[in-house]
């Protein structure tokens, strides 16, 4: 296969100003020069202050809060065949919260995405982590600059050390040489020279060395601290020039005006290398380590600078075993030491300046050229043989229109369904549950909804008479446990049993086709509502919402109905709020079964009554899941049943139950509804995934032939039982798809055998948005799906 021949960058540009613009510059330029006939262009990031006047080499301009530019960013990029994109990510770049907007553009793109990160936090807010967790996902490659970034990316997010690559931030390369020249060409002959560079604002600890500067000139009088730099943009255009001000009130107050020279330009990279290689001693006081990189202390290193800087991550790699001085934070009196003890020592500054030089000589623009194309043809490769891998081994693509209903017929018989399986074959001996049957009225009704054929009229009625007699008149409430023998184990099942099954009876009333049998279903409704607001269950709640979703609006009228449906949703939000914390955003403070209905019930109350807050709340607590349930690879990882109990604690991955990939599905379309955008429909389509492989087995659950869902995945197999509750889940989650693909006019989903990760866009949204219908969908192949062992148990019958 031929090189990589078309590349795209995307990330600020000069002449905007900041360290990121010139860093794309700079990438781009040795990158060009490593491979001169590599065709290459810059899709431009530009901020609040309007449109710059770009070089040829930018080929589109993003504006930051316009989410169009993003989707017309990607249409440019696809349309032009480029084969890969380079991103340059930073906070604060990029529109939305935590920079989401940029997943409207990665989301889209046809080719592989190589990302580097100027930034890697060790405590993200929950959302920079579902922002960077999808931006990893979509990428075939992750580059940091320092070992620090790859721990973090390990340990906070869960990212497979085969996927990063650590290249250090590219340096001029530049002679070694003394300082006079450029000290007499810029007007400073016979000083000593302490300099800082960068776009000014408070995180830069110029304080510190202002006052650290008394010391400084006592044992050197020469001494003159430079401060080059302009005043960073969105600080003036915020506060003006006040904090500048601030630094020269404080120069006056230490009676320093002679040895303090404020520079305030943006230089360009000649000028700046003038001024580094006329300083003595180069100084970064930041406040804080949360630095990952520092593009003027790599060229100040590289220029054979001595550097005094404070401890943030950066200076921590490139100046230790004596190839600078690290001081505390904030320590004024230890910087003035620091640099006083340098300037008084020749030997030692000398010593220290060829240290750093000759380190630093891996780090040249042309060395990080070439280790970025290195890294660039490698993940193109990949990608390639994947391709062909794809067209190679393409099956006839799977087909939601043709969901069977075989196996799910085999588990009915006279009395209603039979909940468990052994194998494929009925089992008897665990007899029925009004859980199923209602599941299997949700079946029924979503069938007829479709406009396609049917369930037989009398399987339908079936399944409403053994809900009829498992409703108990005298505890009011629904049994649930039915022996094989039509004997009733239990005066009265579990309040989630009852819920559910309001949830069936809700919909039979709005959907049924026989007019006497919704009456039924709107009387029974009625009659067992009342006992649900003494109820504890979150999940019975969240059911009962989803029925009266279905109910209230055939029975406008009834205010009970009405009055509930309030007292259960402010119910929700209320243990929502009480239970949320910054790493915490849930109902409990475990996470269990059927998790997604909670979001779920929210999100539909919301857009049946117009309400603001249940859609937010809604569609918060579903973001918050979707990063739970995401594996480190991007693949659907639904809570496993090893997690129930376990408070305030990240899921574990088995026993994982179809039960949660549907309720998902349920979920993202409602919030899809709620929110549009193609994040949703790509999080129901990554939930649909993993009945058919996209799972972390590699292995199918469904069989295609006869509509038949294996109970789950162990941690070494899929489970072999195939009872009611998977194959209904199975059956409604692949409805609820069909329905997606209507909805957006699509009538072929391409086929792929390759997980496409899913990526998340916006922050809460109460409104609508159009232009993303037409996204395309992939469903994935199971026979294309090659198995990889695990180990453990479920809550299912092991086989």
């Amino acid at each position: 296969m031929t090189s990589l021949q078309r590349l795209a960058f995307i990330g600020n540009y000069p002449p905007r100003r900041c360290g990121i613009a010139t860093f794309t510059s700079d990438l781009h330029a040795a990158v060009s020069a490593a491979r001169p006939a590599l065709e290459t262009c810059v899709v431009a990031m530009a901020d609040a202050a309007g449109t710059y006047d770009y070089s040829d080499a930018v080929g589109f301009q993003v504006r930051d809060g316009e989410i169009r530019d993003y989707v017309e960013a990607a249409e440019f990029l696809n349309d032009s065949a480029f084969e890969m994109v380079s991103l340059q990510h930073e906070y604060g770049i990029f529109g939305g919260e935590a920079g989401s907007h940029i997943l409207k553009l990665l989301s889209r793109l046809k080719m592989p995405i190589v990302t580097t990160l100027h930034t890697v936090l060790p405590k993200p807010t929950l959302e920079q982590h579902r922002v960077m967790r999808r931006i990893i996902d979509a990428s075939a490659k992750v580059i940091v600059m320092a070992e620090k970034g790859v721990d973090f990316l390990r340990s906070v997010h869960g990212v497979d050390e085969n996927k990063l690559e650590i290249i250090p931030h590219g340096i001029p390369d530049f002679p070694f040489i003394e300082p006079d020249l450029a000290k007499a060409k810029l007007g400073f002959t016979g000083k000593t020279v302490i300099l800082t560079f960068g776009l000014l604002s408070p995180n830069k600890g110029i304080e510190i060395m202002l006052d650290a500067m008394p010391r400084v000139i006592a044992s050197c009088p020469s001494a003159v601290y430079v401060v080059l730099g302009a005043t960073h943009p969105n600080l003036v255009r915020d506060h003006g020039e006040a904090y500048r001000d601030r630094l020269v009130a404080r120069v006056r107050e230490l009676g320093i005006e002679e040895s303090v020279v404020f520079f305030n330009q943006f230089v360009d990279q000649s000028t700046l290398l003038d001024f580094i290689s006329m300083c003595d001693v180069y100084v970064t006081p930041y406040l804080n380590e949360a630095q990952m990189t520092s593009g003027t202390l790599a060229y100040s290193f590289g220029l054979g600078k001595a550097v005094v800087s404070t401890p943030y991550w950066h200076a921590r790699d490139l100046l230790g075993d004596g190839r600078g001085i690290l001081v505390p934070f904030g320590d004024a009196a230890a910087m003035g030491s620091a640099i006083s003890g340098i300037l008084t020592n020749d030997a030692r500054l000398y010593s220290m300046r060829e240290r750093a030089y000759a380190a630093s000589r891996s780090m040249t623009w042309a060395q990080t050229g070439k280790r970025y194309v290195e890294t660039l043809d490698l993940a193109i490769a990949k990608f390639r043989r994947a391709a062909v891998s794809e067209r190679v081994s393409v099956d006839p693509p799977f087909s939601v229109s043709e969901l069977q209903l075989g196996h799910f017929l085999s588990l009915c018989d006279s009395t209603g369904l039979l909940q468990h399986a052994v194998h494929s074959v009925a089992d008897r001996a665990h007899g029925y549950c009004i859980d199923d049957n209602a599941r299997a009225l949700l079946l029924s009704m979503a069938l007829t909804k479709s406009g396609t054929t049917p369930l037989p009229d009398s399987l339908t009625a079936r399944f409403a008479a053994f809900i009829q007699h498992g409703w108990n008149p005298d505890t009011q409430r629904f049994r649930n446990f039915m022996s094989y023998d039509r004997r009733w184990l239990e005066p009265a099942g579990s309040e989630d049993s009852h819920g559910r099954t309001l949830w069936a009876l809700g919909e039979c009333t709005r959907h049924d086709s026989d007019g006497a049998r919704r009456r039924w279903a709107a009387m029974l409704f009625k009659t067992a509502l009342p006992g649900v607001e003494s109820f504890s269950s979150p999940r019975a709640w969240a059911f009962t919402l989803l029925g009266l979703d279905a109910y209230c609006p055939q029975f406008p009228a009834d205010q009970s109905a009405s009055r509930m449906r309030m007292v259960l949703a402010d119910r929700l939000l209320d243990i929502l709020v009480q239970y949320t914390a910054v790493d915490w955003q849930w109902f409990e403070t475990v996470l269990a079964y059927d998790n997604a209905r909670l979001p779920q019930a929210l999100l539909q109350t919301g857009l049946t009554i117009g309400s603001e807050t249940y859609i937010a709340a809604g569609l918060q607590s579903l973001r918050w899941l979707t990063t739970m349930q995401t594996a480190p690879s991007g693949h659907f990882r639904p809570v496993g049943s090893e997690s129930f109990g376990n408070a305030h604690q990240r899921p574990q991955a088995f026993d994982q139950q179809p039960l949660e990939a549907a309720a998902t599905i349920s979920a993202s379309l409602a919030a899809r509804r709620a929110d549009g955008g193609t994040e949703w429909a790509n999080e129901a389509m990554r939930a649909f995934n993993w009945f058919l492989g996209a799972n972390d087995l590699r292995r199918p659950l469904i069989d295609r032939k006869t509509g038949a869902c294996s109970d789950g995945l162990h941690r070494d197999r899929v489970n072999e039982n195939r009872g009611a509750e998977s194959a209904l889940s199975y059956l409604l989650g692949g409805l609820e798809i069909r329905e997606l693909r209507r909805s957006q006019g699509i009538e072929n989903i391409k086929h792929a055998s390759r997980i496409s990760p899913s990526l998340g866009t916006q922050s809460l949204s109460y409104k609508k948005r159009q232009g993303d219908a037409g996204d395309a969908i992939q469903i994935l192949e199971p026979s294309n799906i090659a198995p990889t062992p695990r180990h453990g148990p479920s809550r299912r019958a092991a086989v």
